[in-house]
């Protein structure tokens, strides 16, 4: 059972730790297939990883690359139909086994007789760890176990047309619904990427909502899990520097400008929401936008907040049967 790992990296000093580390720590190690989009001045060296040939590695200058969707994008193009889909950015650790662990919970979940279950994201905004030592490798993983769920950011609503922020939000079980999902760190079956294939007409804001909404409307099931054994290195628990995409300096050498890019994606993000998208980046049509509202207590396309509770904490998925459809006060399943 092999897992397609997509990991886009912008001049990133921890991409080459970050794929050892998964490597070294999967219980499964041979069954990995890494899809690296490298946007750096220096190429990775291939030659020092024992096992490259499982690695699909596209390297490209700064200057050159389109931004973090369409890194996705290009990783995509990889895909051999892995039967997982890891997608995580380039700075994250690992615990032990962790490839079996979120397997383990993906068979859980399907075993569930319900059509959503069938079609599983499990995503966070994973626990923090700090580096120590990056020199000799030392690290700290933030190791308090708790479900972290997603939802919206109370103060950023609508601060882009219809985009709107996300926030992790602490849910009080083991396995909860979820009605957002986080890029840096999704896993799910290859029927992800068959379904919903990345869509580089998006840049940074808009990523995950048109991501999330594509999934929604075509039946899959997001859910949060406890104590998800992958973790994401934040700035505040970083002294690493690393630039970003939208950098000022190297922006100003591109033909198309990184505010170019958003007004395109905030742009796409709109056309999505009211049904004007058509085909494979459209939304789909085993639910409805209403369907959505009903979850997560947010109307996108009259851009109001309908039920707090629901949109600004984990409460009402929290109170959801994992085990029965998000929608069992209504006919959905």
């Amino acid at each position: 059972m092999k897992i397609f790992i997509s990991i886009a990296s912008y001049q990133d000093p921890m991409l080459e730790l970050t794929i050892l580390n998964a490597y070294e720590k999967a219980k499964r190690p041979e069954n990995l297939v890494f899809g690296v989009c490298d946007q750096s001045l220096e190429p990775l060296n291939l030659d020092t990883f024992k096992f490259n040939q499982q690695i699909k590695y596209h390297h490209v200058f700064p200057i050159e690359s389109g931004g973090p969707c369409w890194a996705r994008k290009e990783i995509q193009k990889n895909f051999k139909d892995e039967d997982y889909f890891l997608q995580i950015d380039s700075h994250m650790r690992f615990e032990e086994g962790w490839d079996e662990y979120l397997i383990n919970y993906i068979k859980k979940i399907k075993s569930v007789n319900v059509s959503s279950h069938q079609l599983p994201i499990i995503t966070c905004y994973p626990r923090a760890f700090e580096v120590i030592d990056f020199e000799a490798r030392e690290f700290k993983l933030n190791n308090e176990v708790r479900t972290d769920a997603i939802s919206y950011r109370k103060d950023s609503m609508f601060i882009k047309n219809n985009f709107c922020r996300q926030i992790g939000s602490i849910a009080s079980e083991d396995i909860v619904h979820g009605y957002l999902i986080a890029a840096g760190c999704l896993f799910t079956t290859k029927d992800f990427i068959h379904q919903i294939p990345y869509d580089s007409d998006f840049y940074f804001y808009g990523e995950e909502i048109s991501l999330m909404l594509r999934a929604f409307t075509r039946g899959f099931g997001i859910f949060h899990i406890s104590a998800l054994p992958i973790f994401h290195l934040y700035a505040d628990h970083s002294n690493i520097k690393r630039k970003l995409h939208w950098d000022k300096e190297e922006d100003s050498k591109r033909k198309i400008k990184w505010h170019h890019r958003e007004e395109k994606s905030i742009g796409k993000l709109n056309m999505l929401i009211n049904s004007k998208v058509e085909g494979v980046y459209g939304l789909g049509k085993e639910r409805t936008i209403k369907d959505y509202e009903y979850l997560s207590g947010v109307d996108l396309i009259e851009k109001v907040v309908v039920n707090e509770e629901k949109a600004f904490t984990a409460k009402f998925l929290s109170n959801i049967p994992w085990d029965k459809s998000p929608f069992m006060n209504q006919t959905d399943e």
